[in-house]
């Protein structure tokens, strides 16, 4: 019923491990910190709604704008391997490729919720994912992302003592390799390269 036999839990870790690592909530951190230091506290849950409701958003209409625009799946999946790509290169290199509007200044809604959390390597990697995944995975991969993002503002400072610069550097660099990997295997899948 409801098609919860296609629930898969391999296909529900690798893509809560992708959208983990593209939002990056961890390594995110000192911006967070920055800007909590400049604008005080950071609505946590509202944030965390407010990016949430672009990703299901952008995971629910994404498909029917792709096809208004004469594209289909297959091809947004291998522009979105290529920016995931890049996005990890760009984690693993320390250089930034995405560069974010720094004069910003509304808190908890623009730069936290939109685009630190779901921005555009996000929405990517949601319709990329839908190539290769069941729905019901990505949906319940995105709640899991939901609930990571809502504990981690809401313990912005008890991980910044934690982790301290060097453990962010070594997530992000992990991260930055994970999604290289996933990068590949999107790119394969949807080209059908390795078959």
């Amino acid at each position: 019923m409801f098609g919860l036999s296609k629930i898969d839990f391999s296909q529900i870790v690798t893509v809560t491990f992708t959208l983990f690592a593209v939002i990056d909530i961890l390594g995110s951190l000192p911006v967070i910190i920055s800007i909590k230091k400049k604008m005080g506290d950071i609505n946590a849950l509202q944030a965390t709604l407010v990016s949430g409701g672009l990703m299901l958003l952008f995971f629910l209409i994404g498909e029917k704008m792709l096809q208004f625009m004469g594209l289909d799946i297959k091809s947004f999946a291998i522009a979105g391997s290529i920016v995931i790509f890049i996005l990890g290169l760009e984690m693993i290199l320390g250089h930034e490729l995405f560069k974010t509007d720094s004069e910003m200044k509304s808190g908890s809604l623009v730069p936290v919720a939109f685009p630190l959390i779901a921005g555009s390597g996000t929405l990517t990697t949601v319709m990329s994912l839908k190539a290769a995944y069941m729905y019901y995975n990505i949906l319940i991969a995105i709640l899991i992302n939901l609930i990571i993002i809502y504990v981690t503002l809401r313990s912005v400072n008890l991980l910044e003592r934690i982790l301290g610069p060097s453990g962010i550097i070594v997530i992000r660099k992990f991260f930055g390799v994970i999604l290289l990997a996933i990068a590949v295997k999107i790119f394969t899948n949807n080209t059908g390269l390795l078959k």
